[in-house]
């Protein structure tokens, strides 16, 4: 077969050929490779499901490759023999199987190359990122060849960056929910950004053999795995932040983010079962004014007087302007104090010795303000920057104690940790 039995000029515009374009020629130089993708997945859904299974279990007896056709249908007694034999016959004439002089079938090269690709792609936990994986365990595999190409290194820096976007936009979503997703597929995929960092310690340590185009990626990589290595700190701060606007429903001890998930648990049918009777159709008007107050309405509105005075638009008289008053200066007593007491910590503090104190409105402000320490962000000078530079970190808990008085019902287990 031809490689160019197909029409690819049907898609480049007039006086541009194939072999113009070095990365399209690529392709048609490797059409037999992708021939045999094709073959796999053209077709019906149910289709291919079969064809990858019938492929995985014949190449999953290694010990005896060659499968005669009588164990073929015992094997696969499960399968109805005319879907059987299309499914061989099409294998066989696709090149990924082969059909020997003895009468045996076994597979050819690209076949079991296939096969192997998408065993590998199957292998990867539900929690873990399949693509990081597979490209992680690719580039491990080809630098250990000596076979590394800058565009296996630009897949790997590609899918780091949409992952670096796509935990900043967790966070940027100010959802608790999202958040901890994000926070769990990052833990699933530790150890890849682990092993990606070996292999570029190794790649980068032997500098002769590397070229500028493979240098270049390879720290660019290191960066972006450096990034994601600082996201689990920021995502820390986001539900620290998150925990101290959590609203507590009475003195149940369930807060919003436990009623949030129930919610989300439920099946949408049960949600909108929820709504019964709570929301109305349509707006209902109900007039409680009576007649006498009606009819002193009606009048105003009749009268030409009323409307003269509700159309005249001339300015009022000019008056002195006010003297201007110095504004008042804003009461920081709360946070210097918090900030006194701070000092004072040798090593840790109960979070709920620093908050309590004064009422409701006191506790919740020196609560933001503990949330606060840590943040690099706060880079503006004064006191509320100062205390979020000091040394110490926040940790909550995922639990409540009960307090019962000052105006508080519960709070937030919790302590404040000096750092090192």
């Amino acid at each position: 077969m031809s490689t160019l039995d197909f029409n690819l000029q049907e898609f480049l515009v007039p006086g541009v050929e194939p072999d113009d374009v070095p990365t399209l020629w690529a392709l048609v130089r490797a059409r037999p490779l992708v021939d045999t993708f094709i073959t796999l997945f053209r077709g019906g859904e149910e289709e291919v499901f079969i064809r990858l299974h019938v492929l995985r279990e014949i190449g999953a007896r290694a010990d005896h490759p060659r499968w005669l056709p009588e164990e073929l249908r015992r094997h696969f007694s499960y399968i109805e023999t005319i879907k059987l034999e299309t499914v061989l016959k099409r294998l066989r004439e696709n090149g990924l199987m082969v059909f020997g002089e003895d009468g045996t079938y076994q597979f050819s090269d690209a076949g079991r190359n296939a096969v192997a690709a998408v065993a590998a792609l199957l292998r990867f936990g539900e929690n873990e990122d399949a693509e990081l994986g597979f490209l992680t365990t690719q580039l491990a595999g080809m630098q250990a060849t000596g076979t590394l190409t800058p565009e296996m290194l630009q897949h790997l820096l590609a899918k780091l960056n949409a992952l670096t976007a796509s935990f900043e936009d967790a966070i940027a979503s100010g959802s608790e929910f999202r958040i901890l997703d994000a926070r769990s597929r990052l833990s699933g995929n530790v150890r890849w950004l682990e092993k990606g960092t070996q292999i570029l310690r190794s790649l980068l340590s032997d500098t002769e053999e590397i070229t500028p185009d493979v240098a270049r990626t390879a720290h660019a990589i290191g960066l972006a795995q450096s990034r994601l290595a600082r996201v689990d700190a920021a995502f820390q701060r986001a539900l620290n932040k998150i925990e101290s606007q959590r609203v507590t429903l009475g003195a149940s001890g369930v807060s919003s983010s436990d009623a949030i998930s129930w919610l989300r648990g439920l099946d949408i049918r049960r949600i909108a079962s929820l709504s019964d009777g709570a929301m109305g159709a349509g707006p209902r008007t109900q007039f409680v004014a009576g007649g006498h107050e009606l009819l002193d309405r009606a009048e105003s509105a009749l009268s030409e007087e009323v409307r003269q005075m509700e159309a005249d638009a001339t300015l009022p008289p000019s008056e002195d302007a006010p003297i201007d008053q110095p504004n008042e200066s804003e009461d920081l007593s709360l946070l210097l104090r918090l900030s006194e007491k701070l000092a004072g910590i040798p090593t840790s503090s109960p979070a709920q010795k620093l908050i309590l104190g004064g009422g409701f409105g006191p506790a919740s402000y020196r609560l933001s303000l503990l949330s606060l320490l840590g943040n690099e962000e706060a880079q503006a000078d004064g006191p509320v920057a100062d205390l979020t530079q000091m040394p110490y970190d926040l940790m909550l808990e995922s639990y409540l104690v009960e307090v019962m008085e000052d105006e508080v019902s519960h709070i937030s287990a919790g302590s404040v940790v000096r750092r090192g």
